[in-house]
């Protein structure tokens, strides 16, 4: 038994494979993004003239091993990709899991160390914390 389908059911058919395939496309194409309740502290370095590539490195290899020590560290960051005023080299950034990790952060005999020995590396520092509501 052969099955007919006539013309104009086969261009409807074709109409609607054609809208679904489209609206599935438009789905998925949405930007997606979630707001994260957790808290990223981001600083921005202009190291002092005559610091070594060695010393910088030192200092950022540094911010990994410090948040390894820091309870409530998610993720961090030591590539600067682009950075403004134009005049800082460097950037790191610490993501923490709520306001709490990222205070004891603060406080924290681990960071104050690091901030002792890196403090002279650097002429300035931008240093910023953001989060959502």
């Amino acid at each position: 038994m052969r099955t007919s389908i006539s013309r104009t059911a086969g261009i409807f058919g074709a109409a609607l494979a054609a809208l679904a395939l489209f609206g599935g496309g438009y789905v998925a194409g949405q930007n997606k993004f979630g707001q994260p309740k957790t808290i990223i502290h981001m600083v921005i370095l202009k190291w002092n003239p005559g610091v070594s590539d060695a010393d910088k490195q030192s200092a950022l290899e540094g911010v990994k091993d410090m948040a390894a020590k820091v309870p409530g560290v998610k993720n961090v960051w030591i590539k600067a990709e682009r950075l403004q005023p134009r005049d800082f080299s460097a950037a790191f950034a610490i993501e923490f899991q709520n306001r709490a990790a990222a205070d004891a952060y603060a406080e924290s005999p681990v960071h104050q160390a690091w901030e002792q020995k890196y403090t002279m590396l650097r002429e300035s520092s931008i240093s910023e914390q953001v989060t959502n509501p």
